[in-house]
């Protein structure tokens, strides 16, 4: 009898049992952990202050991967460079790339500047388009949706409960698009520069320009040639704004802001980036923010 009752509460705990999913960057995690509620548990690889190009593959990464039902990746190539890594020594067979239990959320995005041709001579590109895209909010809730999907997918008993957690997500996002939409309003249009073509999908949805970026190729340091060009062009075309990142060395947009008489603001990427985008939604009231203060 006692033999039955261990058996019974060891076959209860696995059906109670939490989906573990990983996933490689915060704005995942917060919108994972949305979908998902009480019957997930979430890792996050990487850190939102982080340079998401450059992740060290860890043996405590590599026994996090090895341990999820689920991995969910930016894509777009952005992860290329330690994710392959982590999936292959972990030796989990649930999460290899064509298996229900991984998700490329780039295969739910139109990707942008897509290269004509790809060679090293045209700096660190990626072939797939620029793979940061989670600086759009009006993403969010065709990525949250396909979150949904899966986690049904690989929990069907809890179907009902992610699709209906994602139709919430969407209707209050909703109102937070046509707020910032308003806040937006008065800068389209609105010059600028940027160090890496980091934040070109935010550009793009309220309509600002980049004319120019601080490094002269993708992952290319700045050389003082092409930063006196720059100065000159911002001087030329009335540039006042210079958005730096917050995993670049701000040296130069300081020199930069200093004789162009721009204004220099950090501007957040991802999740908790910077303290005040401590959640989705303030990371985007950060981004905002700083774009529409005078």
């Amino acid at each position: 009898m006692k033999k039955i009752t261990l058996l019974l509460l060891s076959l209860s705990s696995l059906l109670l049992a939490d989906i573990k999913v990983a996933v490689s960057y915060p704005f995942i995690a917060a919108l994972t952990k949305t979908v998902g509620g009480e019957h997930i548990e979430i890792t996050t690889l990487a850190k939102g202050n982080w340079d998401p190009h450059f992740v060290v593959a860890r043996p405590s990464l590599i026994r996090q991967v090895s341990r999820a039902d689920l991995l969910i990746i930016n894509g777009a190539g952005l992860e290329i460079g330690w994710m392959p890594p982590l999936i292959r020594q972990s030796h989990n067979r649930h999460i290899q790339p064509g298996t229900k239990g991984f998700l490329d959320l780039s295969q739910f995005v139109d990707l942008i500047n897509k290269p004509v041709a790809v060679s090293r001579a045209n700096g660190d590109i990626h072939p797939d388009g620029n793979p940061h895209y989670s600086t759009d909010p009006y993403l969010m809730p065709t990525l949250c949706g396909a979150i949904a999907t899966r986690l049904a997918l690989l929990d069907p008993d809890n179907a009902s409960y992610y699709r209906q957690n994602a139709k919430v997500f969407e209707q209050k996002w909703a109102v937070n698009l046509s707020r910032w939409e308003s806040e937006m309003a008065n800068v389209k249009g609105k010059k600028v520069i940027q160090y890496h073509e980091l934040f070109n999908y935010f550009l793009k949805r309220y309509s600002l320009v980049s004319i120019g970026n601080i490094e002269p190729l993708p992952g290319i340091n700045p050389s003082s040639r092409h930063t006196l060009e720059l100065i000159k062009r911002m001087k030329a075309e009335g540039v006042k704004l210079i958005l730096q990142d917050v995993y670049h060395s701000p040296k130069t947009a300081n020199y930069i802001a200093s004789k162009s008489g721009a204004k220099e603001v950090l501007m957040p990427h991802d999740v908790n980036a910077v303290h005040e985008a401590d959640t989705l939604t303030h990371l985007y009231d950060v981004m905002v923010k700083r774009v529409t203060q005078p």
